[in-house]
């Protein structure tokens, strides 16, 4: 049976010390993840403006490495609009909802941690 410290405790997470201290830093981690892959994604929305650059050369790598597992499988379900390569966009969207839902001001995991 759960004790009434675990039931009605300060936090929900009064039975998992671990959790509770590790939690801060799981939502700063994921928080910069999630900043780094949007501007990836971003520079990579910029790139699409300029085809001749070949993202598989030199310190272009640094962009085409992180976000090409996700965007390759896109390119199967949306064709380019107008010749332009739109996936990126596509998941920029993506992962600034999914920040927002899990670090934002009233995101999951900011609400956990207050």
């Amino acid at each position: 049976m759960l004790s009434p410290e675990i039931v009605a405790g300060p936090t929900a997470f009064t039975a998992f010390p671990v959790l509770a201290k590790a939690l801060p830093w799981l939502h700063l981690l994921l928080g910069l993840a999630l900043a780094a892959w949007s501007l990836l994604f971003l520079f990579r929305i910029v790139l699409t403006w300029y085809p001749q650059v070949n993202l598989q050369r030199g310190g272009w790598r640094l962009l085409h490495v992180p976000t090409e597992p996700v965007l390759a499988p896109t390119r199967r379900w949306v064709a380019p609009i107008g010749g332009v390569d739109v996936t990126p966009v596509i998941w920029l969207g993506l992962v600034s909802l999914l920040r927002e839902l899990l670090v934002g001001q009233q995101g999951l995991l900011t609400m956990a941690v207050r």
